[in-house]
């Protein structure tokens, strides 16, 4: 049987995803009175390639909100954690996609210094496991004495033995096999491997090189309930130097996010348009799977809360990821979103 993460509730979407791109600050948006912005050309790197997850910036460029603030977005293809913050600090790139609790430990170790976290795409982390129908594993404790893909450097690996110890995982008895992540589906579905470590919204994909056969996922986040997945990063430099660029990225980003979970089979449509990685269908997919995790109850969408990081910092200090003592107003910045 599929398993998915409770929904936690469905947030009204906010009124401040449509308020005026006239932010107060020093740079100069040539809006030239009621004449419109000039345009600015900006760069944003996704996630890992670009994969149906990431249609929200695709149709803020397609939809006209990134025009209505006076930015042009060249949507580049994603390296994962440690790759985008590299492109990230050596100012290749203008804004990024991170996973929150990877640049978390990226920072606590010191590895990467010169990010700050804008807003959050998720709100609640996507890392699972994943394996198919027929495998034998239908709980967490199947998995012991299984052969388990992972993606080295990956967070989802990193993350398992909190989330082994608090779902009763023998993590002791597994095999751990190194593979790529565009590896894991075809592999999952020859059985070469038992299982993966995965992000939900991975999960139509799987199920397509499965040819029918439905996936067993088990979320991280039914456990490890206070952690982030994605969000927006840009460098210390940007963020200080360029305040009201970062609002009006956040502003049409968000408003791209609003619309993509609303209709997802448009957004599949807009991703197929430039991007060949997915079809349309499996990218719509992704989109229905990101819902639950963008709209939280109580969270207006980007969202970022000073106590949930604190207790998530706190769950990686236990698990030895990080350090303690890490400063959360090093590397978040709570002041660009939109106000309600």
């Amino acid at each position: 049987m599929r398993r998915f993460t409770r929904t936690l509730g469905t947030a009204a979407l906010v009124g401040a995803l449509a308020v005026s791109s006239g932010c107060s600050g020093s740079e100069d948006d040539g809006s030239g009175g009621n004449e419109p912005p000039a345009i600015q050309k900006v760069s944003f790197l996704a996630g890992l390639n670009v994969q149906g997850r990431d249609s929200f910036v695709l149709v803020a460029q397609e939809k006209g909100f990134f025009k209505e603030v006076g930015l042009e977005v060249e949507v580049q293809p994603g390296r994962g954690g440690e790759g985008n913050l590299k492109l990230l600090q050596s100012g290749q790139v203008d804004f990024s996609t991170l996973d929150i609790t990877d640049a978390i430990i990226a920072y606590g170790k010191g590895a990467f210094k010169d990010f700050t976290i804008v807003s959050a795409i998720q709100q609640r982390n996507v890392a699972c496991l994943t394996a198919l129908q027929g495998s034998g594993i239908t709980s967490p404790r199947d998995l012991a004495g299984k052969k388990i893909a992972y993606i080295p450097g990956g967070v989802v690996r990193d993350l398992f033995d909190t989330y082994a110890k608090l779902a009763g995982v023998d993590g002791s008895k597994i095999t751990w096999v190194n593979m790529p992540g565009q590896a894991i589906p075809a592999s999952l579905a020859a059985g070469s491997i038992d299982a993966a470590v995965q992000f939900v919204l991975g999960t139509p994909a799987i199920e397509r090189a499965a040819k029918g056969r439905k996936a067993v996922v088990f979320p991280y986040s039914d456990y490890l309930t206070d952690l982030y997945g994605t969000g927006v990063a840009v460098s210390k430099k940007t963020a200080q130097e360029k305040p009201d660029l970062v609002r009006k990225f956040n502003q049409a980003m968000l408003k791209g996010l609003a619309y993509t979970i609303e209709h997802p089979d448009e957004a599949g449509e807009i991703y197929a348009k430039t991007q060949k990685l997915q079809p349309a269908p499996v990218a719509a997919a992704e989109v229905r799977l990101l819902k639950p995790y963008v709209q939280v109850s109580g969270a207006p969408l980007g969202a970022l809360d000073r106590e949930r990081l604190a207790r998530s910092i706190a769950i990686l200090e236990a698990a030895g990821a990080v350090p303690a003592g890490v400063n959360i107003d090093e590397f978040i910045s709570f002041d660009f979103l939109p106000k309600s």
